[in-house]
């Protein structure tokens, strides 16, 4: 998993101003030379945006022409103004600040606030969830956790759209909103939401951007201060800004016009969050003598995945979808999109999970694969089977890298090493900063060659090593740079929260995939009622769930997979039907009526892979139901129970802990994480079933033919009573 666009690192640092163009393609180094006045940049997907940019300001510095103390760089994620940050030091271009619009507001609010305001600034909320269920306490209203969500994101959604309390009925219904209840209620929620902020000294999120929009509104002075510091804009997914986010840029640029603004409408998939392309299409309507490049050569995907994505943005239709960039893929051709349709959810998972056990035994890195799925909630059925088949796997945005344990040991040695490290014999014979860290955190496990296997152990190598290929692109973009510079630089990706890539395959929405890219992508879940959502109702929402899809297409460099079930559960009624953004674009289907331009997915195919067996269509199976009390089941969890969660449990507590043991014994063994071999859920099915013999053992979900070929002997034997890691303990 990289950041996009997938390019490979500068060995060196550029000699020169020009050296800085090199490798560009014509449409980036018109970007890169485009350094004066209004420049709007309409970037496709993998058409490598942020490499054209940051060549851009790059070149613009060593050329002299930018002092890099007066660029700020705006993005919209930590890990985006990371890359960028990175990115920059590579070329030589230190100095320039990039950040995301929030950084750059509370690192002036910060500053300016004592001469602003005055005494210290309030204490800034990382979540303003409780403060919402405490603003709901205080008005009698009871909220259940899915309400307690919708409406602190109705109050996000106001504060960036800058309409307060009083004005939201107006303000939602003119959006189109769905309010979680009446308006006015949301209304009423909201004004107390804000003065149980002023009452505790508290801002959230959205306060530092209207705080500082208002200090640069009143204080003049402020205003020109900052105004003098920053001469120079670049805004990167422009397409994203929201109202209060425009009115900030507006105020940072006074009446100049040094803006370069990066984006592509058709990737807009925030628009819930008050994000609009508007401000992107409208741009040379405000800024008639701007300066426009189209970047259309896709870096990033095969021209089969190329094709598919032309093909859905072809039948789309709205103001986006007339500034649609149609891609011309700069790869060798690849496989065709594998189009695969399942009697039933679960049986989709284990599709995907077996053809990704495939491609790891195959070489593919597991990092380098990627599911991705339109809402959390159907994270839950893949965990499951990729647990089952032995694929390690990492949820996007889920454990932090930095909170590892592995990671903070390492931190503290490194710490140490650059503070007292020519006492050091380890560090004797390293010559530059890679070779110190590399010596460091050999006392914490790292080696020059990978541990055999896929579990903690390789887990906890690939955490150490991210670190040593961390120290070699700090080197490569600064020769001289110290550990006291890498801990540094730890220190501020800690705080960004952009950490570097370690292996596993990765489980996202869509949403949380915006900007990443895999080699292999499968997007599963691809059905009516989910891509478009059931609630998306009126075209622009239908609009925005198409270029959802978009965005999960163009996460795939090579291989594309794309799946849909007829039913959730087994047995269920198949009234599923695929997404009818594939209308046209998979086999024996046509365009949907009404579209825009026509479908220019012609040859792909309802794929098998050449080089991937297909996997056999499951037969019908009937309805899981409970053991207990007879309920049909559809929680994946309690499939695999095969009875209500709530149900009574007559598991052999004895037999559990034995099969934990001998778990711990098979996972240091192969070098796998403990749910490799078996997950807690099936250790639990199997203490209440207690199979006898292996067809017994075989109809407990959780239990596939290759884990029954090699743990099926030593599990029936403990359900036995035998002790089998008796011999081990004699060792």
């Amino acid at each position: 998993m990289t950041a996009a666009t997938h390019s490979p690192l500068f060995p060196q640092v550029p000699d020169s101003a020009d050296a800085v163009l090199e490798g560009l393609d014509p449409e980036q180094r018109a970007v890169a030379t485009a350094l004066r006045g209004p420049v709007c940049v309409l970037a496709g997907a993998g058409t490598g945006k942020t490499r054209a940019i940051t060549h851009r300001i790059a070149y613009g510095v060593r050329a002299g022409i930018l002092q890099p103390s007066t660029v700020l760089a705006v993005t919209f994620t930590n890990r985006a103004a990371g890359e960028m940050r990175g990115r920059l030091r590579q070329l030589g271009a230190h100095g320039v600040q990039a950040r995301t619009f929030h950084s750059a507001a509370l690192r002036q609010l910060q500053y300016f606030w004592p001469k602003a305001i005055g005494g210290g600034m309030p204490r800034l909320v990382d979540r303003k969830i409780q403060l919402v269920a405490d603003a709901a306490a205080a008005c009698g209203t009871r909220l259940d956790r899915g309400e307690l969500r919708d409406v602190t994101a109705e109050i996000e959604w106001s504060k960036v759209t800058q309409t307060v309390p009083a004005d939201y009925p107006y303000a939602a219904a003119k959006a189109g909103r769905e309010a979680p209840r009446a308006p006015a209620e949301i209304a009423h929620l909201y004004a107390a939401y804000e003065n149980l902020k002023r009452d505790r000294a508290v801002i959230d999120f959205e306060d530092v951007l209207l705080l500082t929009v208002a200090i640069l509104q009143d204080r003049h002075d402020i205003a020109e201060q900052v105004r003098a510091q920053y001469q120079h804009f670049v805004v990167d997914e422009y397409q994203d800004v929201s109202p209060l986010q425009q009115r900030l840029l507006e105020l940072w640029l006074g009446d100049r016009d040094n803006l370069c603004v990066v984006g592509d409408a058709s990737q807009t998939i925030y628009s819930f969050t008050g994000a609009t392309p508007d401000h992107l299409l409208d741009f040379r309507t405000k800024h008639p003598g701007a300066t426009v490049v189209k970047l259309v050569r896709d870096y990033r995907s095969s021209p089969q995945v190329v094709r598919l994505a032309n093909g859905l943005l072809a039948q789309a239709h709205g103001r986006a979808a007339d500034h649609r960039l149609e891609l011309v893929s700069q790869r060798a051709p690849g496989p065709e999109p594998v189009h695969t349709e399942y009697t039933d959810e679960p049986a989709e998972a284990e599709g995907a999970a077996h053809r990704i056990r495939e491609l790891i035994d195959a070489g593919v890195p597991a990092a380098e694969i990627a599911v991705l799925f339109r809402t959390n909630a159907q994270s839950e059925t893949y965990e499951q089977a990729l647990a089952d088949a032995g694929v390690p796997y990492q949820l996007r945005g889920a454990e932090r890298f930095f909170d590892r344990p592995e990671i903070r040991k390492a931190g503290i040695a490194l710490r140490g090493a650059a503070r007292f490290g020519g006492n050091d014999s380890l560090l004797d014979d390293a010559v530059d900063l890679p070779s110190q860290v590399r010596a460091v955190l050999s006392g914490e496990g790292w080696t020059s060659e990978p541990p055999a296997g896929s579990g903690a152990v390789r887990e906890r190598w690939e955490s150490l090593a991210a670190l040593v290929n961390l120290a070699h692109d700090l080197a490569a973009g600064n020769p001289k740079a110290t550990l006291a510079d890498f801990v540094a630089e730890l220190d501020e990706r800690a705080n960004a929260r952009h950490a570097p890539t370690v292996q596993g395959v990765t489980l996202a929405s869509l949403h949380a995939a915006k900007g990443l890219e895999w080699d292999v992508v499968f997007l599963v879940g691809v059905a009516e009622g989910m891509l478009p959502i059931t609630y998306a109702k009126t075209d622009e929402q239908i609009e925005e769930e198409r270029r959802l899809l978009y965005v999960g297409v163009t996460r795939a460099r090579e291989r594309l997979h794309v799946s849909w079930a007829l039913s959730r559960s087994p047995g269920g009624r198949p009234n599923r039907r695929a997404s009818r953004f594939l209308d046209g674009l998979r086999p024996g289907t046509t365009p949907t009526a009404g579209r825009a331009g026509t479908a220019t997915g012609a040859g792909v195919e309802r794929g098998t892979g050449r080089d991937i067996p297909a996997v056999p269509r499951r037969a019908q199976r009937s309805p899981a139901r409970c053991r207990v009390c007879g309920r049909t089941l559809t929680d994946a969890g309690e499939m695999k129970l095969m009875r209500c969660e709530e149900c009574p449990s007559d598991m052999d507590e004895g037999l559990y802990e034995r099969l934990r043991e001998w778990r711990t014994v098979q996972a240091e063994r192969s070098g796998q994480p403990d749910f490799c071999v078996f997950t807690d859920r099936t250790l639990v099915a199997i203490a209440e079933a207690r199979p006898e013999n292996s067809a017994e053992l075989s109809r407990i979900p959780g239990v596939l033919s290759r884990k029954l070929r090699s743990y099926g002997d030593e599990v029936l034997a403990i359900c036995t009573g035998q002790d089998i890691n008796e011999g081990d303990r004699d060792d």
